[in-house]
């Protein structure tokens, strides 16, 4: 599903228009982006949390080269399904 289909489905789900939805969501996608560049947690209960992790530096290999590398240490975005999502699936 993309994004354009994510918006059809919330406005046939809530009974509101395309442009609704598509401002619902684009809101959504922006407050979560905000509270994870602030360094917060998102937790929806019933469906997960949205938080940010950070990966140590590394070596890697330059497979053009076979030189090792190194890889920085970087902030990740991380997702954990909550239980009834988790459920549902199964």
């Amino acid at each position: 599903m993309n994004k354009a289909e994510l918006i059809n489905a919330m406005a046939a789900e809530a009974n509101i228009s395309k442009v609704d939805a598509k401002k619902a969501l684009d809101a959504v996608v922006k407050s979560v982006s905000n509270a994870l560049v602030a360094g917060d947690k998102v937790s929806l209960v019933g469906f997960g949390t949205f938080s940010v992790g950070e990966r140590a530096a590394r070596t890697g290999i330059n497979p053009a080269t076979k030189q090792p590398i190194t890889i920085g240490a970087k902030k990740v975005a991380k997702f954990k399904a909550g239980a009834e999502l988790s459920a549902s699936i199964n």
